[in-house]
């Protein structure tokens, strides 16, 4: 999804103005409703290549998609990001499972609505992992069967479902896109009978891939409409070919390619020599994109809510080169709901309990961190026990990226996310989202014995300000 050229530091892949006049004459009509197919599941990897990660959406009936390995995104854009996501899209997105749920029979459903007052809702979600990356020497291929929301003609005016993938360090930054790369394994707008690849990269406007629009190739699905039927959608990045090669299929056919000559230095390692990428699944409404296509301002009146996309399932292969990359949710290194942790031990900031408006990303002194944290924010421990002696004070290990002017406090409290905090240190930009310090707080008010624990956010901006490795008490 592409940025608006209002909001150059945003991802926005999907604003190919320059193909309007080409596409709008290829709209056609089909059937309303939403067709069935069987479910299938994740496909066995063929030889030589191996399964690096997947879901199945095998959740029961009207369930979220699994927290362990989805994050929900909600609202009108990320917290200090550009406005409507940047693209220019209508939709607020939500975590209610009228907008997102698994069906029960083997997919997850994004499902835009529009409320009595001409609102639209939606869902977009965004994968935990965040290093998914080709090895050096192999192949990586990002791959989901899908069925776009099965609305045509003008019913379908602003629907713009995708399935796409951004640079991991585009999380808790929001202004360094479009350099840290973003690859559109599948975009549509309007209800059109055709899927979209497109590259994003280097700067905006203009650069190597030509932004706002970016390198695109697109064509008509295979056989069965893109909205009537599924189909399989599918991204590869080769590394092990010279210059390496970026892929694009649907249903085994290649249709696009961008290779690393095209792009060159420093563009192609500003997207490549990154930590890697995190997966996207959302449906916009109006935008850019589809409002390029159609020459107007989408939706209209004449737009039908409830259609929704149908996701069986997201995979992840990898083929030859080293190993396959660590995952990014690892076991708790605490005990897990029920156990006991030692408030005098290291607590990992990822081993949380529950906890509102973070994700979890990979960490460069190993493991994870929480990241996305801002004004609000807060995570949960449960049973964390203090013994008989309060700690004097708490130690968290933190970094920031934040910019000029941008700071908060990390707070402790126990019981309650609004209850007083026992402690609390301030932080700002540290030199980087990966740049880490440890930062000591006092703890003012004594707490002893086995505890809830919180830790809290706060701050007079906006804008994300810390992420957190891990914390420890000391007495």
């Amino acid at each position: 999804m592409t940025p608006a050229p209002t909001a150059p530091a945003a991802p926005t892949s999907r604003r190919r103005l320059r193909m309007a006049l080409a596409v709008v004459a290829t709209v056609t009509t089909g059937l309303a409703g939403v067709a069935v197919s069987a479910n299938a599941a994740v496909p066995t990897p063929a030889p030589g290549w191996s399964l690096v990660w997947a879901d199945d959406f095998t959740g029961a009936a009207n369930t979220l998609p699994s927290a362990a390995n989805w994050i929900i995104d909600t609202g009108t854009g990320y917290p200090g990001g550009p406005p409507n996501w940047g693209t220019g899209e209508t939709q607020t997105y939500t975590n209610s499972t009228s907008n997102l749920s698994h069906d029960g029979a083997g997919n997850l459903r994004i499902t835009p609505l529009r409320s009595a007052n001409g609102t639209w809702t939606s869902a977009r979600i965004e994968s935990v992992r965040s290093n998914f990356k080709a090895p050096a020497g192999g192949v990586l291929a990002i791959e989901g069967r899908i069925q776009m929301p099965n609305v045509t003609g003008d019913a379908a005016l602003g629907y713009w479902p995708a399935f796409w993938a951004l640079g991991s360090p585009y999380r808790g930054n929001y202004q360094n896109w479009p350099s840290i790369g973003e690859f559109d394994v599948m975009e549509n707008v309007n209800g059109i009978n055709r899927v979209w690849g497109v590259l994003h990269c280097g700067v905006a406007p203009g650069g190597p891939c030509n932004e706002w629009d970016g390198i695109s190739n697109f064509r008509t699905c295979p056989g069965s409409s893109c909205q009537s039927a599924f189909h399989t959608y599918r991204f590869e990045w080769d590394t092990s070919v010279s210059p390496q090669q970026l892929r694009w299929y649907v249903d085994g056919q290649q249709y696009h390619t961008v290779t690393q000559g095209q792009i060159g230095e420093p563009y192609w390692s500003q997207m490549t020599n990154h930590a890697g990428y995190f997966l996207l699944l959302n449906v916009a409404m109006g935008g850019g994109f589809p409002d390029g296509v159609a020459g107007f301002t989408t939706p209209t009146s004449a737009t039908v809510p409830g259609r929704p996309m149908l996701v069986d399932y997201v995979a992840v292969y990898q083929r030859g080169g080293g190993s396959t990359p660590p995952p990014t949710t690892p076991p708790p290194t605490t005990p897990p709901p029920t156990g006991v942790r030692d408030a005098y031990s290291t607590i990992q900031s990822e081993s949380f309990n529950t906890q509102s408006g973070v994700f979890v990303e990979a960490c460069s002194e190993g493991g994870q961190n929480i990241a996305g944290v801002g004004n609000g924010n807060w995570v949960r421990y449960d049973n964390v026990d203090f013994g008989s002696t309060p700690p004097r004070d708490f130690v968290a290990r933190v970094a920031s990226g934040a910019a000029a002017g941008v700071s908060g406090l990390v707070e402790v409290r126990v019981g309650s996310p609004t209850s007083t905090p026992i402690g609390s240190f301030s932080v700002a930009n540290t030199g980087g989202w990966q740049s880490w310090r440890s930062v000591p707080g006092n703890v003012t008010t004594p707490v002893t014995g086995r505890q809830t624990v919180y830790l809290t956010f706060t701050s007079g901006q906006p804008a994300d300000f810390v992420n957190v490795n891990w914390f420890t008490f000391r007495r």
